[in-house]
Formats: C-alpha cells, structure tokens, sequence
C-alpha cells in the first residue's frame, strides 16, 4: 500500500507542473480566457503559436515518463515486475488526473492528453506510435481532435485489456477512459448539433488574428 501511496503522490505532484499556465502567465495572458479556454498543448498553439505548443506538448508527454523513472529508481530492487508495472500505470494515471484537476488552478486544468501519450509510450511505445497514427489521421479526416483523442484513449484501455487482462490496470485505464468522456462530454455534444468548432476553422482564425494584428494574441 505505501508503494502505491508513494507512486500517486509523485505522479499527482508532476502532473500539477502545467507548462501552458506558466508560459501564459508569462506572456500576461490567462489562457482560460482564450481560444478554447484549455489549459493545454492545442489551445497554447492557437493562442500563443506552434513553438510554444511544441514546448508544452513535450514537457505534458515527458512528465508520466519522468514520475515512471523515479518509480522504476525507487522500487526496482523491492517490487516483483508485474507489481512495479502495476504501480507504472499508477504513478503514469496519477499524472493525467494531475494534469486535469491541479490544486493551484482550482482543479481546473487540461484534458490530459499528451500526458496519456506519454504514459503510452512507456508502457509500450510501439502500439503507442501506431496509435499516434491513428490519432492524426483521424484529426485531420474529421476535423476534430477530440476525435482523435478519443480513439487514442479507447486503444489504451484496449491495449491494458488485452492480450493479458489484468483488472487493476483495466481499472486504471477505464478511469482514464471515464475522465476523459466527462471532459470532453460538451465537445461531443457540439459535435452532434453541429456547433463544435473544427481544427481548421480555429486555425484559419488564428491565422486571420495573426495577418489583421501582427501578433499571435
């Protein structure tokens, strides 16, 4: 039990590290108040432009990566490995949930998703590229990344389900799965009256700000 105690609070606490908060703070901006109001990677990018989405996108798929090694470092030698693969998903979950609901934004962050890539490609970087794939095509056939978001978290519980099932990692991943739908519950109402605003559109906005003021903002 202290392992697992240990691996969420590691996870939580690099979770709350919220790279699109301190660089919009930054820049003097709140970025709940621009674009889609996301505290994440996507929104950065519309609102503050590609080089610094790059920055958050890399530092929110480094963190589950980086409290997974501290995890490995600390249990490696005292956790059998199906354990200490256990205590991965928990540490790697830990982050998301961070990433989501940090206590310094009023629980009110991003939705999690370049920390799931993440978590993905420690767990098994192979399926995770293929899924990578799979995230962008879909994104830019159906114009919307929630809909390549949820095709990436439907093949991570998939992934925990099978070949080998194991229900404390299926229920991991099920969670995972379950915050993410709530998240993103108006994103797919939008999208079926037809009122969600599409990634081309947004871009084409934030290309039309930039060219009408000289800036990104």
């Amino acid at each position: 039990m202290t392992y697992i105690i240990i691996s969420l609070i590691i996870g939580y606490l690099l979770g709350c590290i919220h790279p699109s908060y301190f660089i919009s703070k930054w820049k003097k901006i709140n970025i709940k108040e621009h674009g889609s109001k996301n505290a994440g990677a996507s929104n950065i990018t519309v609102v503050l432009g590609w080089k610094y989405g790059i920055i958050v996108a890399l530092i929110d798929i480094i963190k589950p990566v980086l409290s997974i090694l501290l995890i490995w470092l600390l249990f490696q030698h005292s956790v059998e490995a199906n354990d200490l693969q256990f205590l991965y998903y928990v540490s790697g979950g830990a982050v998301i949930v961070g990433h989501i609901f940090p206590f310094f934004m009023k629980f009110n962050g991003g939705k999690g998703t370049a920390s799931l890539i993440g978590l993905f490609l420690v767990i098994n970087w192979k399926i995770a590229l293929i899924t990578l794939i799979l995230f962008v095509v879909l994104t830019i056939v159906t114009n919307y990344i929630v809909i390549g978001a949820l095709a990436l978290n439907a093949s991570f519980l998939i992934f925990t389900w099978y070949p080998q099932f194991d229900i404390a990692k299926v229920s991991i991943a099920g969670l995972l799965v379950l915050i993410f739908l709530l998240k993103h519950k108006e994103n797919f109402i939008r999208i079926v009256k037809g009122t969600e605003t599409g990634l081309r559109s947004t871009m084409k906005k934030k290309n039309s700000d930039y060219n009408s003021k000289g800036t990104t903002i």
